[in-house]
C-alpha cells in the first residue's frame, strides 16, 4: 500500500498552538463503524457514547522535561532534546544548533551544572552524549528542562513553555519516561474520570513510554518498507484482571490514544507483561482486544493515521478529517479529538 494514500491537506491555522483553558472543553468527532456515520460532540459528553461495563485504558506515562538549552565551547546556543537513557550517563538525543558541534566537543547545560560530551553522531540530527553532573541529572532536568513539544508547536523562549509544564501532561501521569505526551489523554480531568466511574464505566492503566518515532511521517514509498521504532510497555496484574473482567461482562475496551492501542495489541493474551514493542498497525489488521479508540487528529502520512485507518477504513478516516477541517477542528497534540466506536 502506498504511503501517499494517507495524505491530506491541512490549513496551517488549524494546527493548535496552545491548549484550551479547560481540558474537557475539546470538541469530539464521533465515528460509528457499524453504519459509517459521523457526528459532532464534545469530550465532556463522552459518556453518551459509552455503556456500563466499558473500560477506558489510560497510558500513565509521564513526560520528562527533556528539552534543554545550553551553550557550546564557542559560546553559541544549542538545544538538546533527550530521547532515551542508554546506559550509565549515556543519552540518545536530538541536537539543534546553527553550526553542528563535532564529536568530542562539550556543551554546557542546566546553566553550567551539567557538561555534555558528544561521543557519536547519527541520522536526523541524533547524537549520543555523555553527561557529567555532580548532582542527579534527572533532578536538574526537573528544574532546568522544558516539555518536549513537537516541532509544529512554536515557542521562542524558555519562558514561553511555562504553561506547557502542566498542560503537556495528563492528570493521571505517574511513570516518568516519555519524550512526548499521550495526547488523547490530555482531554481528561479528574472530575470527568470520576463522573464516568460513578456511571459504571471502568478504567485501568497501562504504561507505554512514547518515543518521537511515533510522530514521524513515513518516508518510504510503500508503508511495508517503513521501519517502526521500539517503545517500552508494561501492563500489570491488576490491569489484566480488569480487562479480562470487561470482556467477560460484554464490556468494550476503549483505548485512550494510539499508545494504549499499541500496548494492548502487542500482547499475545491479556496477561501481565512488559517489554519493547515495535508493532506497526496499518491496513489490513485484525484487532485482538481494542473495541473503541479515542484519539487526536494526526499528521499526514503518519503511522498513527494508518493505525486509525486500519481500525475503521482509510476512506472513512479521510472523510472524517475533511469533515473536521470544514468545521474548523483544532489539530494535533493540543487539538480536538475523535472517538471511533
Amino acid at each position: 500500500m502506498k504511503t501517499s494514500l494517507f495524505n491530506y491537506e491541512l490549513p496551517q491555522h488549524l494546527i493548535a498552538q496552545q491548549p484550551l483553558k479547560k481540558r474537557d472543553s475539546s470538541r469530539m468527532l464521533v465515528i460509528d463503524r457499524a453504519n459509517n456515520t459521523i457526528k459532532h460532540s464534545k469530550i465532556s459528553k463522552i459518556q453518551d457514547f459509552l455503556k456500563p461495563n466499558d473500560c477506558l485504558v489510560f497510558n500513565n506515562t509521564k513526560v520528562i522535561p527533556a528539552r534543554l538549552f545550553g551553550t557550546k565551547n564557542t559560546g553559541g546556543k544549542v538545544e538538546i532534546l533527550l530521547l532515551e537513557e542508554k546506559k550509565g550517563d549515556i543519552w540518545r538525543a536530538l541536537l539543534k544548533s546553527s553550526r553542528r558541534p563535532i564529536i568530542g566537543s562539550h556543551i554546557e547545560l542546566c546553566e553550567g551544572e551539567v557538561k555534555a560530551e558528544i561521543i557519536s553522531d547519527g541520522l536526523r540530527g541524533e547524537v549520543l552524549i555523555h553527561i557529567d553532573s555532580k548532582k542527579p541529572f534527572l533532578e536538574l532536568i526537573k528544574t532546568h528542562g522544558v516539555p518536549p513539544l513537537p516541532p509544529y508547536i512554536h515557542r521562542k523562549e524558555k519562558e514561553d513553555y511555562l504553561n506547557d509544564k502542566d498542560r503537556y501532561q495528563t492528570v493521571y501521569a505517574s511513570k516518568p519516561g516519555s519524550a512526548a505526551a499521550p495526547t488523547a489523554g490530555l482531554h481528561f480531568t479528574s472530575k470527568l474520570i470520576e463522573k464516568l466511574k460513578k456511571n459504571n464505566i471502568n478504567s485501568c492503566e497501562i504504561t507505554l513510554h512514547v518515543g518521537l518515532g511515533t510522530f514521524r511521517p513515513v518516508t518510504s514509498e510503500n508503508i511495508n518498507d517503513h521501519n517502526m521504532h521500539g517503545e517500552y510497555y508494561d501492563i500489570n496484574q491488576e490491569t489484566s484482571k480488569i480487562l479480562n473482567n470487561t470482556k467477560s461482562q460484554n464490556g468494550r475496551i476503549v483505548a485512550i490514544g494510539s499508545t494504549s492501542v499499541r500496548t494492548l495489541e502487542s500482547l499475545p493474551e491479556l496477561k501481565a507483561s512488559s517489554g519493547i514493542t515495535d508493532i506497526f498497525i496499518h491496513p489490513p489488521y485484525d484487532f485482538k482486544y481494542t473495541d473503541c479508540i479515542l484519539t487526536n487528529f494526526h499528521l499526514p502520512q503518519s503511522t498513527l493515521l494508518m493505525m486509525m485507518s486500519a481500525f475503521s477504513s482509510r476512506e472513512i478516516i479521510l472523510q472524517a478529517y475533511h469533515e473536521a477541517i470544514n468545521h474548523n477542528y483544532r489539530f494535533f497534540s493540543y487539538g480536538d479529538c475523535m472517538l471511533i466506536l
